[in-house]
Formats: C-alpha cells, structure tokens, sequence
C-alpha cells in the first residue's frame, strides 16, 4: 500500500488515524496543500481530483474518499473492527460518519475555505478555482456550534457516536472537533459527555499522530 497524506489537513488525518487503529504502517507520502503540491503533475497523475488522502492497494486500485479507505482497510485488516459487527453496527456507524460529515465537517470547512487568504479563489478543494463566499463563512460558524450541540445530546446517551465501541464515526468526529481550533470553535465547557469522550480519544496513541 501507499498512502498519501497531508499533515495539517483534517481528512487525511482520519485516514492515518484508521490506519494506526489496524497497526499498519504503509509507504508514506506528505502532500502540502498550503504549498500546492495537490496541483502538481506528479500528484495529479495519481489522483486527478487533486484531493487528499489517497490508498493505492496492494492490488493496485486508487482509493480517494476516507469511507472507501476505511472500507478497504476494515476488509484487509479485520481487527480491530472499527466498521461494526452486527448489521445494527455497521448501519449506525455509517450513518454517524455520514451525520458527521455533513453536520461538523461541512460547516467548518465552509467556515475556514470562505474566510482564510490561504483559500482565496481555492474554496472547494479539487482541480478548479472556486471564489469566496463569506456568506457561507457565517452560516459554517452557526453550523458548527449546532454540531456540538449534536455531539453532546448524542454521547450523553451512548459513550461512542454509534454505540458502545470506538468506531470510524468517533475517528471522523474527533479529527473535526480538533480542526475546528481553526475557525475558533471548541467543544463548550458545559457538554460534560462531550468532553469525556475527547477526553478518552485524545489519549489513543492515533490521536497523537
């Protein structure tokens, strides 16, 4: 396998996190998206849509999205199962990475991509120039916040997003709870359940990584 990273990106970041989970240890390649590297010939002859991360397998297929990642290496690497066991499992861990996604790392995405003079002109990442919208800036702060309130009522009832065991739903969730220094945004000091589960993910050996 090879795997193409970025160290300061947060999806690639949930990748190397999956990764560390199954103790696997591929050929790696750092990707600087603040310097472009996305965008480079070399890198756009693996992956034409110039996102980040990137698995080639071992039987040589090129996987671009995190779930197809995850979902390659949970079929290559078993144990430990970060996918779910039962058919209860693997639904509800698909559908928290999927709320995930969509309710915490949409919005700060949109937030930061909209406001950063890093991003100007480069809003959605991918091969094409995007410009900013700063509307959409404010609108990913009150997401995000909404987020957080999401986490809260959730892990007040389970002590794992989709149930009793440390999935990729969690994976996703902390890698986005963390990159949301960058638009300012924490986890409020009032969201107990919150709180512990950082709290006990932050203390995984992937979670250094």
């Amino acid at each position: 396998m090879i795997f193409y990273d970025c160290s300061t990106a947060p999806n690639p970041r949930r990748a190397r996190m999956f990764l560390a989970e199954k103790g696997l240890t591929p050929e790696s390649h750092d990707v600087s998206i603040a310097k472009g590297e996305q965008l480079n010939p070399a890198f756009l002859a693996v992956n034409p849509r110039a996102t980040i991360p990137v698995l080639v397998t071992d039987e040589g297929s090129v996987l671009t999205e995190n779930l197809g990642i995850a979902a390659y290496l949970e079929a290559h690497t078993p144990e430990p199962a970060l996918m779910g066991r039962s058919a209860d499992e693997k639904g509800l861990v698909l559908m928290w990475n999927s709320i995930v996604e969509q309710q915490g790392g949409m919005p700060i995405a949109e937030a930061l991509r909209n406001t950063h003079p890093a991003f100007e002109n480069r809003a959605i990442p991918g091969p094409d120039n995007y410009a900013q919208l700063p509307q959409l800036a404010v609108r990913g702060l009150a997401r995000t916040q909404r987020f957080f309130e999401l986490l809260e009522e959730r892990l007040s009832e389970s002590p794992y997003l989709a149930g009793e065991d440390f999935t990729l739903a969690d994976i996703s969730a902390f890698v986005f709870v963390e990159f949301a220094r960058v638009i300012k945004q924490r986890i409020p000091e009032d969201n107990v359940a919150s709180l512990a589960w950082y709290k006990a993910i932050k203390s995984r050996p992937s979670a250094q990584l």
